[in-house]
């Protein structure tokens, strides 16, 4: 088997691996960078494009995040033959996340705040989504290619990361020999609020495609979900009664529903009034009626648990109703969860931000260059610094309360330490993560488990594997 790595290799971002077993060509998702524009986030498909000796012939989704999933319409103009694999709910999400981007990529270079084209349109999305086939977890199917000249097979298995997400198992032939690798996706082993935690072969495994995304993270270790629980409803107990307005900025897909989910829990055990008003806006919404679509077809901890079985108000448009929902001590949970500007979240900061009652709570990942890391690092030096959530505005004083919870749905490393252990690989691939996270994941798989053969390519690096 030969494998290449088509996306980001020392960063977390289009997530995109070629598989080239026996004549049969695979891509293992179709995401791009979320921190690039236009093209440049694209996989570097021209590593296919310009060897014909490297064929596409299936795309298999682990989920519907943007870094998965965002590029899959023009990765397919590429390769219009291809069929495409995922699980249903990751289906349902497709149709809804790919449409929103491609009018997103539309409206910002129509406003100025791109100067690149979008990678596709909406008929884009459109014309491609008859090439999807999806598939129930750890029913197998075939994905031999028209040139493969011994069978593949497939199969999902649950990742416990976000609602349709699946790790993938492949069972091949090669040299006479029945061989298997398991790519992990983003997973996650541990429950969450909703999901349960992920599902993993009991068979052998040959070669793991390994995530190392907290690799480098050692908090997280460290940090128990029970315990980020108990401080964020303490968090918002205190700004209620402080008669102050939180905000939680969450990512739509998956951290949103879970954040719902705990402000209930907080509510039925008197942590929070059961009165308190919950703001949610946007595509959030469009994907918490898929959660609970699914509610009895996916993996749940509770199937009888609706998001919007949790009474929540639509954030209104209008300026006068908008201000009226600041009016009284509440929650908006809504996003972006990195805080970018010309979003939700990002206007709902610069107005609760110079207020002390107020707070921002952030509960996901937010990268160097944004609005999000620019709040937290500014809240670090005390009350009052200095601090741009929107480059129009500049400079205001950061008075609220800040704090940032650990709520991952990416297992920690230890946990994929463990993880090792249990699927015993004789080769592992670390992908999706920086450098210093893959050499950390490196370093302690090698102590712990001398025997097994590591790698951790650069992009366009071919490994026989």
């Amino acid at each position: 088997m030969k494998y290449v790595p088509l996306g980001s290799s020392e960063a977390i971002g289009a997530s995109c691996h070629y598989l080239l077993i026996d004549g049969t060509g695979i891509l293992l998702d179709a995401g791009v960078d979320p921190e690039l524009e236009g093209s440049a986030g694209i996989p570097k498909l021209d590593l296919l494009l310009d060897h014909p000796e490297r064929p596409v012939d299936h795309i298999i989704i682990t989920h519907a995040h943007h870094d998965h999933l965002g590029g899959l319409p023009a990765i397919i103009r590429s390769f219009p033959h291809a069929s495409v694999h995922m699980t249903a709910a990751t289906r349902e999400l497709a149709d809804i996340l790919l449409p929103a981007s491609a009018r997103l990529q539309q409206r910002k270079l129509r406003e100025g705040s791109s100067t690149s084209d979008p990678i596709f349109s909406e008929d884009d999305v459109e014309a491609c989504s008859y090439l999807y086939v999806s598939h129930d977890l750890e029913s197998q199917f075939d994905i031999t290619g028209y040139k493969g000249k011994s069978p593949v097979r497939a199969r999902f298995f649950d990742a416990g990361h976000v609602l349709g997400s699946a790790g993938i198992l492949l069972n091949y032939q090669e040299n006479g020999s029945v061989r298997s690798l398991f790519y992990t996706g983003d997973t996650g082993m541990n429950p969450q609020t909703i999901l349960p935690g992920a599902a993993y072969p009991e068979e052998a495994i040959d070669t793991l495609l390994l995530e190392s995304t907290l690799g480098a993270d050692p908090e997280t270790e460290n940090t128990s979900r029970r315990g980020e629980e108990i401080r964020l409803g303490k968090g918002i107990s205190e700004t209620l009664k402080a008669g102050g307005t939180v905000l939680i900025p969450v990512f739509a897909l998956g951290r949103g529903q879970e954040i719902i989910a705990l402000i209930d829990r907080f509510k039925r055990r008197g942590i929070i009034p059961d009165e308190t008003p919950v703001y949610t806006a946007g595509l959030m919404r469009a994907i918490s009626n898929i959660y609970d679509k699914t509610r009895h077809t996916t993996p749940r901890l509770n199937q009888d648990f609706q998001v919007f079985g949790v009474p929540q108000n639509r954030l209104p448009r209008g300026q006068a109703a908008f201000k009226n929902s600041l009016s009284e001590p509440g929650i908006h949970v809504v996003g972006s969860g990195m805080m970018f500007e010309r979003t939700i979240s990002n206007r709902l900061a610069q107005i609760l931000a110079e207020s002390e009652e107020n707070a921002i709570f952030i509960v996901g990942y937010t990268p160097p260059n944004s609005p999000g890391h620019h709040i937290i690092e500014a809240a670090k030096q005390g009350r009052g610094t200095a601090v741009v959530i929107d480059r129009a505005r500049g400079e205001q004083s950061l008075n609220c309360r800040v704090e940032r919870f650990r709520f991952s749905g990416h297992s920690h490393r230890r946990d994929l330490l463990k993880l090792v252990d249990q699927l015993n690989p004789g080769k592992i691939v670390l992908v999706h993560g920086e450098t210093k996270a893959r050499e950390w994941m490196s370093d302690n798989i090698r102590y712990f488990n001398a025997d097994i053969d590591i790698s951790s390519p650069g992009t366009g690096d071919e490994l026989l594997i």
